[in-house]
């Protein structure tokens, strides 16, 4: 992806804040990175976190079967394993991208707040969520939606006693 964006290591490195060598061996299969430098490389790269995990060349089918939705493992910074992200769209070649996503009571990925290039357009189908955006809080009940600029420091907290579901489109821009 690096090669195909036409960016050096050194590009890379500065635009994501990582090291040339930690890009070198990640490209190179020699280090296991952390969800936050995928993060990292995702945003140098202009595309979702995501696309990243993509495993096959091969256009599928335009149906996603709820049974056939990709689950997305480590997805989201600060919440690996507390939070589900199921996969909607049959690939992730598209500049859009939704997920399926369930969070726990207390569910915050405040830790690391996400800011990479696109808008997201969140609806909130059952639960509670508190989305912020530069530090203002939102808050979303059953049916509520909310639309921003990625570009925006944001993260989520379930400030609630029950589990929220959601459905979350990000849009990246075309590359």
């Amino acid at each position: 992806m690096r090669k195909d964006a036409n960016l050096t290591l050194e590009q890379l490195s500065e635009i994501a804040g990582l090291s040339t060598g930690s890009i070198s061996q990640i490209e190179r299969g020699l280090a296991n990175p952390s969800v936050g430098t995928l993060a990292q490389l995702a945003y140098g790269l202009g595309v979702s976190v995501a696309r990243l995990f993509q495993t096959s060349d091969q256009r599928p089918a335009p149906v996603v079967r709820r049974s056939a939705r990709r689950r997305l493992r480590g997805y989201c910074l600060g919440d690996e394993g507390s939070s589900s992200h199921e996969l909607l769209t049959p690939d992730l070649d598209s500049a859009m991208e939704a997920t399926w996503v369930r969070t726990p009571p207390g569910h915050d990925s405040s830790v690391r707040p996400y800011r990479h290039r696109g808008e997201e357009l969140g609806l909130v189908v059952s639960g509670h969520k508190d989305v912020y955006l530069d530090g203002h809080r939102y808050e979303l009940g059953p049916g509520d939606s909310i639309r921003y600029c990625s570009m925006i420091p944001h993260w989520y907290v379930n400030p609630g006693d029950e589990s929220c579901t959601a459905l979350w489109v990000a849009m990246s821009p075309s590359q």
